[in-house]
């Protein structure tokens, strides 16, 4: 089976010139075990049919014969048994620090009370997402991202992407599920996102813990997320949209639970409010932007089909937002980027603030249509001369954001004559 690269590639392999261990965290599905199987001379797999009983029986007794195997030996889902995190710590310990031992993947958060050591020295950590669309083949890949940061004279003039309005949407529906890409039949594709939904709300979200949950509240909850994706709703709202039908008491002890257990499984992924001191803390929004790990699970959960986003592009321009952070991730990270978004009561915003870190960082818009273009440029602008005023003011030194950029779902890159850089999401690469 053919093996599409992975930005993660480059990363893992530095990393375990470095480590002597990696372990990788992200969604379940999203390729990890594959990208490690690249580089992995041996591997165990603790959720085998065949071999789990007999695999966890070892790890209770002497989790150290698990690890014996030509390094780097792969761990897949060491998680099942999390005596072995401090297992390979040990080991580790005992070979010098080697580089390059063992690599573990994981698809939920780590129980650190699972734990006696937090591997710091000994266990580098990554994380992975669904496909970007560079590595799914849809982009052209024309603009690099990480050009745009080193590079001041880099020209995008021109470039241009082949994804049109529909091609974008269906990538959305479709997501980034690397098993996707082997289906020939774009309806079954289709089918990915909704079972990846339903495997999470009857299963992952019980078993992350061994505490059982309520399949119906995950998937009740997750659908309120649906639809407020890319919004600053407050819990209450998503609290109040859950129990609205009084079909259902949930209080908010409950939904915190759920909503930190999908986190774990990495299925939520948050953007907290990035608040610099240009206006006074009481301006600012500071509810976290609601956010999928993937733009498919929010069009599985509204149960809408691509044709059907077809005629309702305000509410893909949500979902648009979420594909945008999805490839911004990946297009960043070796270079350990962080995303983070600005809103204030007076309507100025970033969609995405992309913080490097060093530093450096990009405000970004995201914006399906060029009618929406000179707004997004505005607010971006507005936002860097507010930051001029207050470092001329003598304040506390706020760095400037080092580049200004609207992605759009358009088709050709440019750069404008106030200096913000118009690109199709369909162009871009790491």
């Amino acid at each position: 089976m053919r093996y599409y690269p992975r930005t993660a590639d480059r990363m893992l392999t530095e990393l375990l010139e470095a480590f002597g261990a990696v372990l990788i965290e992200g969604p379940k599905w999203c390729g990890k075990t594959t990208t490690a199987s690249q580089i992995a001379k041996s591997i165990i797999k603790m959720q085998d049919p065949d071999m789990r009983a007999e695999y966890l029986a070892t790890a209770a007794s002497k989790p150290s014969l698990l690890l014996k195997g030509e390094m780097p030996r792969l761990i897949d889902e060491w998680q099942d048994a999390p005596v072995l995190w401090d297992a390979v710590r040990v080991l580790v310990d005992e070979r010098g620090g080697r580089p390059g031992q063992f690599i573990l993947t994981g698809s939920n958060a780590i129980d650190k009370s699972a734990t006696s050591h937090s591997g710091t020295g000994r266990i580098a950590k990554m994380q992975m997402l669904p496909m970007s669309l560079w590595e799914s083949g849809e982009s052209s890949g024309e603009v690099s991202l990480q050009r745009l940061f080193n590079d001041p004279n880099y020209d995008i003039d021109g470039k241009t992407s082949q994804m049109t309005i529909e091609k974008l949407i269906y990538a959305a529906a479709r997501g980034g599920w690397p098993a996707s890409l082997f289906i020939r039949n774009v309806k079954a594709q289709l089918l990915i996102a909704k079972n990846y939904v339903r495997t999470v709300c009857d299963d992952d979200i019980s078993r992350i813990d061994g505490k059982r949950r309520d399949e119906r509240i995950a998937e009740l909850l997750l659908r309120s997320y649906a639809r407020n994706i890319s919004t600053l709703a407050k819990k209450k709202t998503l609290l109040s949209d859950l129990t609205a039908s009084g079909e259902l008491t949930l209080s908010e002890d409950t939904f915190t639970d759920y909503e930190r257990a999908l986190e774990r499984l990495f299925v939520i992924q948050n953007l907290d409010a990035w608040c610099p001191a240009i206006r006074s803390k009481s301006a600012l929004r500071n509810s976290p932007k609601r956010a999928f790990c993937d733009p498919s699970i929010a069009v599985a959960l509204l149960g809408v089909s691509p044709d059907a986003l077809m005629v309702q592009l305000k509410t893909f321009g949500f979902i648009f937002e979420q594909m945008c952070i999805r490839d911004l991730k990946a297009y960043t990270l070796d270079l350990n980027s962080h995303i983070s978004y600005y809103h204030d009561r007076y309507d100025l915003e970033a969609d995405i603030v992309l913080h490097l870190d060093d530093g450096r960082y990009a405000l970004i818009e995201c914006k399906l249509g060029s009618n929406e273009i000179e707004t997004g440029a505005e607010h971006l602008l507005e936002l860097k001369r507010l930051i001029q005023a207050h470092n001329k003011e003598g304040q506390e030194f706020i760095r400037e954001p080092d580049l200004l950029l609207i992605i759009t779902g358009g088709t050709m890159a440019y750069t404008r004559a106030d200096g913000v850089k118009i690109i199709p999401l369909g162009c871009l690469k790491e």
